[in-house]
């Protein structure tokens, strides 16, 4: 039964490649992303050898620790891209608990990233194990390490798989996982304020914390070797299979608990706010301004962006501000302008949302000039809330900075920059077109098997951008900031238009392609 889920795998691999290229290059990018990953990780593991014996360990430990929390945040944020993550799928098949667990377990450790993670681990061998006998209690330690990281991670997404499936469940998960990004940047940002210490004594209570976790017990194991190892892979083991247990508890509560997603689906909430009608222009750009407010409204994948942007503004504002960090107008303009590239790269996919709806809209397109009235509509909706968004991270930059008039000029560099992303991410929606599931969590961004082409699409737009920008970044940095401010919204604004203009022709011509990649079944 084991053999038959990882080839159940590997053919659900091999269908999701069939007749796609952009699938094809997309597999390939990550094939060559895993084998990178498995090289550097082995090799930088193996290097920790050279330093000193208790600097080592804790490093060893440390690194176990994070391969083990990436396992369990990681598939939390692809949940609805692989199938085999949720356990709902396979409810119906005549198959026992535990025949699921073993095959969901195997189903895991399948794929070019669990290997390049297990080879990875391998070199914590290279780094702590000294002797024959270290080498013959590294390999099991490693090994137990990575069903450990297997186990945890099914856990966890097995147990809030009901709740992933709902758009709360979904909002609050994004919310944590940007706090814990943040969490992670935590050192840095104190560093940055003045609050020194000694690298050494914070890494070794870091390892005091972790000495007793699984992952730093398998440390100690392939370093302490003798007895002692055995002992603690003992340790390491019984954590494995209490693991185990409770993720079958966990699945078998799965299995038969009603879905959350479609339940209450018969209320109707009306809410007292003022309609947005009055505000907007008439005809079809009022249309889609007010569908795409909306959306941003009740989407959780929309509102993530947004909190992403404040959050990646935030934490680069912070690290910037160090004793050695930037000053002047660039100390705002940097970060502001980093979060008006987040916030336009919604943009790299305007149709995607829209999934099989997206037909209406090609009925209704008889000219190109339509479909640029859509995505204008698209793009006065994204200045709306990202024009005042801008605004406030501009000014929260500038009163960190200590001199609030900076803000002034920060604010237009970031709206001109916030148009060239407009501009390049209308080309790309009707060029590297993508789909959105109907069910994803607010990270995930495109249908399975589309994955690779969602990360080549959106890392060309954030390329193309950062080019197109340049005009207007450039005389920050050299000093002409005024001159900048001046040039950057009419810049921005002719860079989406023209954008617009290129897109309309382009995206007209193959109407049913683009509808045909934002429709695909998920």
């Amino acid at each position: 039964m084991t053999w038959l889920f990882v080839r159940l795998k590997l053919s659900l691999v091999r269908g999701g490649l069939r007749g796609e290229v952009g699938k094809q290059v997309g597999f390939a990018f990550s094939l060559g992303a895993a084998l990178l990953a498995a090289v550097a990780g082995f090799t930088l593991l193996s290097l920790i050898r050279f330093a000193p014996p208790d600097v080592a360990l804790d490093l060893v430990s440390a690194a176990f620790a994070t391969f083990a929390v990436g396992w369990i945040v990681v598939p939390l944020m692809a949940f609805g891209l692989d199938e085999t993550l949720d356990p709902a799928r396979l409810a119906l098949f005549p198959l026992t608990t535990r025949q699921l667990a073993t095959g969901m377990l195997a189903a895991s450790a399948t794929g070019p990233w669990p290997i390049a993670s297990l080879a990875a681990l391998s070199g914590g061998v290279v780094a702590l194990a000294h002797g024959p006998g270290g080498v013959l209690l590294g390999v099991p330690a490693v090994v137990l390490q990575f069903a450990f990281c297997l186990t945890a991670s099914r856990l966890v997404t097995t147990a809030l798989s009901g709740v992933l499936r709902t758009r709360r469940g979904r909002d609050l998960l994004a919310v944590a996982a940007v706090f814990g990004v943040l969490l992670f940047q935590l050192p840095n940002l104190l560093i940055n304020r003045g609050l020194s210490g000694d690298p050494t004594r914070i890494l070794a209570s870091a390892g005091d914390v972790l000495r007793w976790t699984p992952p730093g017990l398998a440390a100690h194991a392939i370093a302490d070797g003798g007895l002692i190892g055995v002992a603690e892979l003992i340790v390491v083991a019984m954590a494995v299979v209490v693991l185990g247990w409770l993720w079958i508890a966990a699945l078998r509560h799965a299995l038969v608990r009603p879905d959350a997603s479609s339940q209450g689906g018969g209320s109707v909430r009306r809410s007292g706010r003022v309609p947005l009608g009055r505000f907007l222009p008439g005809g079809m750009l009022g249309a889609v301004v007010a569908k795409e407010l909306k959306y941003a409204a009740r989407e959780p994948r929309g509102r993530m962006n947004w909190i992403v942007a404040l959050f990646v503004s935030a934490v680069v504002i912070f690290s910037l501000r160090g004793p050695d960090g930037w000053a002047g107008p660039r100390f705002v303009v940097g970060p502001v302008c980093l979060a008006a590239v987040v916030i336009g790269l919604q943009a790299a996919n305007s149709f995607g949302i829209d999934g099989r709806s997206l037909w209406m809209n090609a009925v209704a397109f008889s000219t190109p000039r339509d479909l640029r009235t859509d995505l204008a509509g698209r793009h006065l909706a994204m200045a709306v809330i990202g024009v005042p968004l801008l605004t406030l991270v501009a000014l929260a930059a500038a009163l960190v900075a200590g001199d609030a008039a900076w803000a002034v000029v920060a604010a237009p560099v970031a709206w001109g920059v916030l148009g060239v992303a407009m501009g390049v991410g209308a080309l790309t929606s009707v060029t590297v077109p993508y789909t959105y599931p109907d069910r994803l969590n607010a990270f995930s961004g495109a249908a399975p098997g589309q994955g690779g082409q969602a990360f080549i699409a959106s890392f060309a737009a954030m390329l193309a951008t950062g080019a197109l920008a340049l005009p207007v970044v450039l005389p920050v940095l050299l000093g002409l900031t005024s001159w900048a401010a001046v040039v950057a919204v009419p810049y921005g604004v002719v860079v989406a238009w023209a954008g617009r203009r290129l897109a309309a022709g382009i995206g007209f011509a193959r109407l049913p392609e683009l509808l045909t990649a934002v429709s695909r079944p998920t």
